[in-house]
């Protein structure tokens, strides 16, 4: 019998469950990253946003579509972390505008949030890319409509407005070369299609629970996932965990693949193994498994081409510290119940005319912040970028009408950006600044004469004029502009890119700073600030060599203690 409309109830299940199926995704999404930094993986940024917006669902009991709409826009945009996270959240925050006064939901309906929801996360980028998460959104919004004049029944417009998704997820390596390169799909085009994805199996009857293994071939009354997934060419089957070896690699084609030739290939893996991610283009297919016989997988493989970027760990050593990590990361999302409403705050210290919130990792590098008169420091964890709601807490604390937000990293600025528009009782103005260096330098160029839109221009200017480069490690194999790099790989990464790889951290360092003072207009100082997994003589010894190559050129030296990043550096 076909669905032709579903209730606010009906809604309410298949959110949840597009939310239990993005959580359990979450990790194959993480993989999907180009840039291999151990830190905001979209995966997690994802599921903690949408996991945010579910706890608020949850706490409903009989709700009306609007209260379905206030929760879930309310509780993504307060929860929204990195820019996959807040784009997440502005897709949702449209489709809950446009469906507002309705007591039912039909598929004409599905069409016109989509189309709303599109709109509103694109004005909330201010320079959108195709081939990432937007343009998946777009490309489901644009069949969602072309469907309605001729498909009422909700359960076969929702399939084949995944099929097309996924055949659009598929397409994104075409527009961005870097995912061409790393032979990957857009994690946050992969992130919406599992939320959407879990959306269609309630409505079909088959909701996805929290604790679910992620599961692609789920066969339902209208079609296998596998046939909805169309050329996308990515396969996952999982079960128990009973294979050791994470096998992964990748393989370079001698011609095309075929369908037939795909089929074979995977269903070869899936006879040795489980938790197959296959994901192909005419070039390459890259590939990861888990199985007890590597050898076998990498001799098939063979057949079809040449391989590289291979990796085995063993699994059976590394699976119960993830699932406990995992467990307690997401716990507070899972089993939190709704807060009670907080009394208006009442502040001890004198009224400023100004203050300042900063974003920043490590004892050091906060002392830092707190002694340029920074009122509030987040702590922005490793793979834990701050949500809206901590920048919104975090202005509470603070007696003062006009606050500064200092992001201090490119992938927290959209959700800095958020809370500014969410504020009611406060003015909070973002200052863009992409790293520490320029969150210190923006600090600096602060005045107490000057307004508050000349201040945000002054700092803004200041923290423009900062050349910024982290040292850390590559988390994964990939390769990127040409680079290849392997997992455990140090990295010195400069506002163009990846400037240097290699084993050693002072040779990495030092090939850094000679890209930055290149990049320059003849620099005169170098600021280093030494994370927690490097002693002060190591940092040093550091500055000793830079200061014997470049003696025309102020070298100043702090202790940051940063975790992940071994060191932070600046040029002015």
């Amino acid at each position: 019998m076909p669905l032709k409309e579903i209730d606010a109830k009906s809604f309410r299940v298949a959110f949840i469950s597009g939310a239990n199926n993005l959580s359990n995704h979450k990790e194959i999404i993480n993989e999907l990253n180009v840039f291999p930094v151990p830190d905001g993986d979209t995966g997690t940024n994802m599921t903690l946003t949408i996991m945010s917006a579910a706890q608020e669902v949850r706490a409903l009991e009989n709700p009306d579509m609007d209260d379905m709409g206030k929760a879930i826009a309310s509780g993504s945009l307060r929860g929204a972390r990195g820019n996959s996270g807040v784009i997440l959240s502005q897709i949702l925050r449209g489709f809950c505008k446009d469906i507002k006064g309705k007591k039912v939901l039909t598929a004409e309906d599905l069409a016109s949030a989509f189309s709303r929801a599109v709109e509103t996360a694109y004005k909330a980028v201010m320079k959108p890319k195709e081939g990432t998460i937007l343009t998946v959104a777009k490309g489901i919004a644009e069949k969602a409509y072309l469907l309605i004049d001729t498909e009422d029944d909700i359960a076969e417009f929702l399939a084949e407005v995944v099929k097309h998704g996924d055949e659009v997820l598929a397409n994104t390596p075409n527009q961005l070369p870097v995912l061409k390169e790393a032979g990957v799909v857009d994690s946050g085009g992969q992130g919406l299609m599992e939320f959407i994805r879990g959306i269609y199996l309630a409505i079909i009857g088959q909701p996805v629970s929290d604790n679910d293994a992620p599961v692609r071939l789920i066969e339902g009354p209208k079609k296998s996932i596998e046939e909805m997934r169309g050329s996308s060419r990515e396969d996952i089957s999982t079960a128990d965990i009973k294979f050791t070896y994470c096998t992964e690699f990748i393989c370079n084609l001698k011609k095309p693949l075929t369908d037939a030739d795909s089929d074979t290939f995977r269903d070869y893996l899936l006879s040795i193994g489980d938790s197959l991610v296959f994901v192909s283009d005419d070039e390459i297919v890259k590939i990861h498994v888990h199985t007890n016989h590597p050898g076998q997988a990498f001799e098939k493989a063979i057949e079809y081409g040449f391989l590289t970027n291979m990796k085995i760990d063993n699994m059976k050593e590394e699976h119960s510290e993830r699932v406990m990590l995992e467990q307690s990361r997401l716990q507070a999302f899972s089993e939190a119940k709704p807060e009670a409403p907080e009394e208006k705050k009442t502040y001890t210290g004198p009224k400023k005319q100004f203050g300042f919130v900063a974003v920043a990792s490590g004892d050091g590098i906060a002392e830092i912040f707190k002694g340029a008169a920074v009122d509030y420091v987040i702590s922005g964890g490793q793979t834990m970028n701050p949500s809206t709601d901590d920048f919104l807490k975090a202005a509470e604390e603070i007696n003062a009408e006009v606050i500064f937000l200092l992001p201090n990293n490119k992938n927290i600025i959209l959700a800095a950006n958020q809370a500014a528009n969410l504020s009611k009782d406060k003015r909070l103005y973002v200052v863009p600044t992409k790293s520490v260096p320029q969150g210190i330098s923006a600090m600096l160029a602060f005045s107490l004469t000057a307004t508050a839109e000349e201040n945000l221009q002054a700092m803004s200017e200041a923290a423009e004029s900062i050349i910024s480069g982290e040292v850390t490690y590559a988390v994964r194999d990939t390769s990127i502009n040409g680079t290849e790099i392997k997992k455990d790989d140090i990295m010195g990464i400069s506002d163009k890119g990846i400037s240097s790889v290699g084993s050693d951290v002072e040779t990495v360092a030092l090939e850094l700073i000679d890209s930055m003072i290149e990049q320059g207009d003849d620099p005169e100082l170098i600021s280093i600030y030494y994370g927690s997994d490097i002693d002060k003589e190591t940092a040093e010894a550091l500055v000793a060599r830079l200061e014997e190559k470049n003696p025309d050129i102020d070298v100043e030296l702090q202790m940051g203690g940063q975790p992940i990043y071994y060191y932070l550096i600046s040029a002015e």
